[in-house]
């Protein structure tokens, strides 16, 4: 093993992925299991949320980060799941402090988002790894949130695990409720399929040019902020690094749930 971490891109979609028996969660907990056997264990966890959006950036510094259920119309049982991993100050202060452009602040009021926990529970379900969250300024073109990628690679050889927990693709305007499982519109797999293809070829760079697509990228993502996590992974790795895809399938036709290893 080498103490070098991996890079996780997951493909997080309903918050009842973190409860519910099914592929999804399932394929979370067989990955967390291979940290401590087949790979290192980390020393510390880094996620970038699709799901905390801050004018400029910002790093939660507590010691005791809060369980966020940031959501609605959700039964009882998800709102009582807790996730009471510690923070690491100490570390949070160290990036801020290695990061010279952007400069990152240090946060003490957020703690874990459900793009976070929802997939870091299962992963790790004695929650005692220490975690911290990056925020990302949506205000910025995403060349900006790939190139702060790039500034968190060193952070791998640290024993630190780079997690973005977004989607590929993700609109919930045109979600279908009604339709099969792993069935999707044509733009969806259209849109999934040309990620796919540049992440395989190792063209990292160019998923920051995802609105060049035009048309299939506005339905992909009206919004882009859960694609913008990929982006902060994707900075992290090296073009020629290994990279395998799972949970490569759909849900209600409108999301994406491929998720991605490097190294």
């Amino acid at each position: 093993m080498t103490d070098r971490m991996p890079v996780l891109f997951l493909g997080h979609g309903s918050p009842m992925n973190a409860i519910e028996d099914n592929e999804y969660r399932r394929s979370w907990q067989s990955l967390g299991a291979e940290f401590g056997t087949s790979r290192p264990r980390p020393k510390m966890i880094l996620c970038v949320s699709a799901h905390w959006l801050t004018h400029g950036w910002w790093v939660t510094g507590m010691d005791k980060p809060r369980t966020i259920h940031d959501f609605g119309g959700f039964p009882p049982e998800l709102f009582a799941q807790q996730y009471p991993a510690p923070g690491s100050p100490t570390m949070a202060k160290a990036i801020s402090a290695g990061i010279a452009q952007p400069a990152v602040g240090l946060d003490t009021k957020w703690g874990l988002d459900h793009g976070t926990w929802s997939v870091l529970k299962p992963m790790f379900p004695k929650a005692d790894i220490p975690v911290v969250q990056l925020s990302m300024d949506y205000s910025h073109p995403p060349s900006e949130h790939y190139a702060l990628g790039k500034e968190l690679k060193k952070l791998r050889e640290q024993g630190v695990l780079i997690v973005g927990s977004g989607n590929i693709v993700h609109n919930l305007r045109a979600a279908r409720r009604e339709v099969a499982n792993n069935q999707a519109y044509s733009w969806a797999a259209e849109f999934d399929g040309t990620i796919a293809a540049q992440i395989e070829k190792g063209d990292l760079a160019a998923l920051a040019n995802f609105e060049k697509m035009g048309q299939v990228a506005q339905m992909a993502h009206p919004t882009y902020d859960h694609f913008l996590p990929l982006l902060y992974t994707a900075g992290a790795v090296d073009a020629k690094e290994p990279v395998k895809f799972f949970n490569d399938k759909y849900q209600l036709a409108s999301i994406s749930m491929r998720s991605v290893v490097w190294g």
